[in-house]
């Protein structure tokens, strides 16, 4: 059985300000918490529409119907699981860091710590107007990844002033990223969905870098931001072998 309180909480934790009251987020289906379980993270309360032991936690047996009352998607998976916030460690200016500014849309933050994940990249560094990092939809994209990527949330032209490393932005117009010589180490701007890097921000670029289209017509307006991350991220990694 679910209580009706913990029906509430966990329906709560859909708002970013219960999420921040309360320290938790919600993971939904066996592939995610098995990930969060594996790499550390402790469920304050996991449940499961059928019987489901997940790396040493067993879920609470509930109905379809009342997974479906606690669930953030529109047609629930066999379980979910509720977990504290990892608390916030200091930003570490060493390595090839990413720095996200001003992106909405939790489908590409989900994707793009995914993306850090896959390319080593242990620190994503976001402004303060990113989509919530802990947000249930941006949890089901990271597919677990969130757990092995530190996230922040600072003033960006605060923190790329205080950094010694080179700054990269991706832009429309720029030097091609198949002709520039990249760095092991340096943080990577990426702009939001609509408007690309803010004017102050590009201003404080070393390296503005361009993914060039090879379509015949170019017609083509812009690339995806998650999409255009993996790429930049896999040509940072190819030249530097690390």
């Amino acid at each position: 059985m679910i209580s009706k309180s913990q029906i509430k909480l966990i329906t709560g934790l859909q708002q970013k300000k219960y999420r921040d009251k309360y320290g938790l987020f919600v993971a939904e289906g066996p592939k995610v918490i098995s990930e969060l379980i594996q790499s550390g993270m402790i469920p304050e309360m996991f449940f499961a529409s059928e019987t489901l032991s997940v790396a040493g936690s067993s879920a609470i047996l509930i109905t379809p119907g009342e997974l479906q009352k606690i669930s953030m998607l529109k047609t629930a998976n066999n379980s979910l699981a509720v977990f504290k916030t990892p608390k916030v460690s200091p930003i570490q200016t060493r390595g090839l860091i990413v720095a996200l500014d001003a992106i909405r849309d939790p489908g590409n933050l989900g994707t793009i710590i995914r993306l850090c994940d896959w390319f080593g990249v242990s620190q994503l560094v976001c402004s303060t107007d990113t989509v919530d990092c802990y947000n249930p939809k941006v949890i089901q994209a990271t597919m677990g990844s969130i757990a092995r990527v530190q996230v922040n949330y600072t003033n960006l032209s605060e923190f790329i002033q205080q950094s010694d490393l080179e700054v990269f932005g991706a832009v429309m117009s720029g030097e091609t990223v198949y002709e520039c010589k990249l760095p092991s180490e340096g943080i990577l701007v990426m702009g939001n969905e609509a408007n690309g890097i803010s004017v102050a921000l590009e201003q404080q670029l070393n390296h503005r870098i361009t993914i060039p289209r090879f379509g015949e017509l170019q017609a083509t307006e812009s690339l995806n931001v998650a999409t255009a991350t993996g790429i930049l991220l896999s040509e940072f990694r190819r030249l530097t072998g690390k």
